[in-house]
């Protein structure tokens, strides 16, 4: 085993896109962990869906021993954290497991708000940071410029930043040596009782849930007893081992070391990250502190479009949720799309996600209805429910007051484009609380704003207004009343459940307009007249009507009395109305995007 002062526990904190997949990679091949055969890019994204999106989605972690020019080896552990706003959570839990962070910075893009979001929590974990600034080999590259802003930010002298290529691979040993003397070994008592912070799971279908592990305290063997603190499942690990980049079991794993521990188990939701392992004969006291169950915040509903895909795609839910304790669903039924499941999701990425992942793994055709929040519903008798689809409101009769989610939203931009993400968020119900500058060309701006504002196209809307440099980071602050009414769709006359929406009263008018002109387009004639209308507080707020597509009957009559042509035209229109109260309208999957793609005027 190595000894303690020898380890360093580090992990790689950047914004989506800055390079931090590619700068593991080359430690991996510098350290000789990958052979430059099995060398591959983005390494320890191994999710097609990681490489395409150039994010990572799961965390992973790796041990590498490095030859440092002082002639000593040392083990270094770098745990992979995701780079995304939705995973805020298990970068939190990945921090904790270890000692120091590097601070990834693109030296085209500068700092951004992600790299932000993610540096706060590793000064509050008390983590040592050492930045670096990454692609100085491009020619956009603003090398002085961003060592400038990282000064202003981390008060460290500029001249001592370093500054790499992680895709030339200039100056990455210079990173591994400035890790080993920069960062601290890890503490921890050998004799003390076990602890084991879980930072990430993973289900294999041999060895049930693969726990990652970094060891506070104490020290664990394949024979010991194991209990997991917060949902008291005891286990016997099936095997214990270390990641160099795949799976290797070793005899013990012991205070400082980073692993995993193969429990057994056949859900993930029974081994949670953030909570703690310890042995069941000589139990730690409490377990390590900032253990939560991530909380879904965006709801949808997702339907196959063939009702006998239901079966599939229920079963690949489920094998998803094996690796993915946060999302949760249940069966829902819904007159317009049939059977299907409501899913709750930590954000819009992380719905976009399991979205794709349903179509190209499973190869399965689904609907989504557009995401909801929770919402708080507070009713006349003082009873408070929760509801998160529009369909569950109860009657408005009833109702005292409709609580939204708020969240504390963070933007960091170009000075140029102050005046328009104002606008942006203004329209979008914000209210703008303070602004800081990082850097004398950038503005970092902070608003709380309606959840439900936030997760329809906000995103999209904010990269297009800015040009793609703005970035943004947000957390949940508190529910508040909000005068809300619930907008919905009535298609020749019959309400569709999947195409409603809670609103803000003030935008009922206007949004059931653009959607009901919207659906016109989307909604294909039919034999007989259409009528779609929207409705909020119980009136009739829109109507259109999508024309019946028309024979024409009269082709044969070229001439003649009237009378015959009145005759046909009017067979003609009692067969129209008797079809009518018979026909069924089919809505395309369009119609149900069509509430995301509401453009404000």
């Amino acid at each position: 085993m190595m000894d303690k002062e020898h380890i360093r526990n580090f992990c790689i904190i950047a914004h989506i896109d800055h390079g931090k997949s590619t700068l593991a990679d080359r430690m991996l091949q510098l350290t000789g962990t990958i052979s430059d055969r099995e060398m591959m890019d983005q390494v320890l994204d191994s999710m097609d869906l990681e490489r395409e999106k150039g994010v990572t989605i799961k965390a992973s972690a790796v041990r590498m021993i490095y030859q440092a020019k002082n002639g000593e080896s040392y083990e270094l552990n770098l745990i992979d954290t995701p780079g995304h706003v939705d995973f805020s959570y298990e970068v939190s839990r990945a921090l904790m497991a270890c000692e120091g962070a590097l601070l990834v910075v693109d030296a085209t893009q500068g700092i951004e708000a992600q790299t932000l979001a993610n540096l706060y929590l590793a000064l509050d974990a008390d983590l040592v940071i050492v930045p670096v600034i990454n692609k100085i080999d491009l020619p956009s590259a603003r090398v002085d410029e961003v060592a400038e802003d990282i000064h202003n930010l981390l008060g460290i002298e500029p001249e001592k930043i370093l500054r790499i290529s992680a895709k030339e691979g200039i100056n990455v040993d210079q990173v591994l040596e400035t890790v080993v003397k920069e960062i601290p070994p890890p503490k921890g008592d050998l004799d003390a009782p076990l602890q084991a912070l879980i930072f990430d799971s993973h289900y294999d279908s041999y060895k049930g849930v693969v726990a990652y592990v970094r060891v506070m305290d104490g020290k664990v063997n394949p024979t010991d007893m194991l209990r997991m603190m917060s949902t008291n499942v005891d286990i016997r690990p099936v095997e214990i081992g270390v990641f160099s980049p795949d799976m290797r079991p070793v005899k013990e794993l012991q205070a400082g070391d980073v692993g995993y521990i193969a429990t057994g188990l056949k859900t993930v939701s029974e081994c949670r990250v953030g909570d703690t392992i310890t042995t069941i004969v000589r139990p730690a006291e409490k377990p390590l502190p900032g253990f939560r169950h991530p909380k879904p915040m965006v709801f949808a509903g997702i339907y196959p479009v063939e009702g006998e895909d239901y079966e599939d795609l229920k079963e690949a839910l489920e094998k998803l949720q094996l690796n993915d304790a946060s999302l949760v669903f249940e069966p829902e039924k819904s007159q317009a799309l049939n059977f299907g499941f409501r899913c709750g999701f930590l954000g819009l990425f992380h719905m976009e996600i399991i979205q794709e992942r349903l179509e190209r793994e499973y190869d399965l055709d689904i609907v989504v209805t557009a995401p909801s929040v929770e919402y708080e519903v507070v009713l006349n008798s003082g009873e408070v429910i929760r509801i998160d689809s529009p369909a569950q409101l109860p009657d408005e009769s009833q109702i005292a007051e409709i609580r939204e989610p708020w969240m504390i939203l963070q933007i960091i931009t170009p000075v140029d484009y102050y005046g328009t993400v104002m606008e942006l968020v203004k329209k979008r119900r914000g209210i703008f609380k303070e602004q800081e500058y990082p850097a004398p060309t950038r503005v970092q701006l902070t608003f709380e704003i309606p959840l439900s504002e936030l997760i329809v196209d906000f995103f999209d809307e904010l990269k297009s207004r800015t040009r793609g440099y703005a970035s943004m980071d947000y957390h949940f602050a508190d529910y508040r009343p909000g005068n809300l009414t619930k907008l919905e769709v009535l298609v020749g006359g019959e309400p569709v459940d999947a195409l409603a929406t809670i609103v803000h009263r003030d935008n009922a008018y206007h949004k059931g307009q653009a959607l009901v002109s919207k659906l016109k387009e989307l909604i294909p004639r039919q034999l007989f007249d259409v009528a779609i209308q929207a409705s909020a507080s119980g009136r009739i707020i829109s109507r259109a009507n999508v024309k019946a597509l028309r024979k024409d009957v009269l082709a044969k009559c070229y001439g003649g009395d009237i009378t015959r042509k009145k005759k046909l035209l009017e067979k003609q229109k009692r067969g129209k109305r008797r079809m009518k109260m018979v026909g069924n309208v089919e809505i395309p999957q369009e119609a149900f995007m069509a509430i995301l793609r509401l453009e404000e005027d």
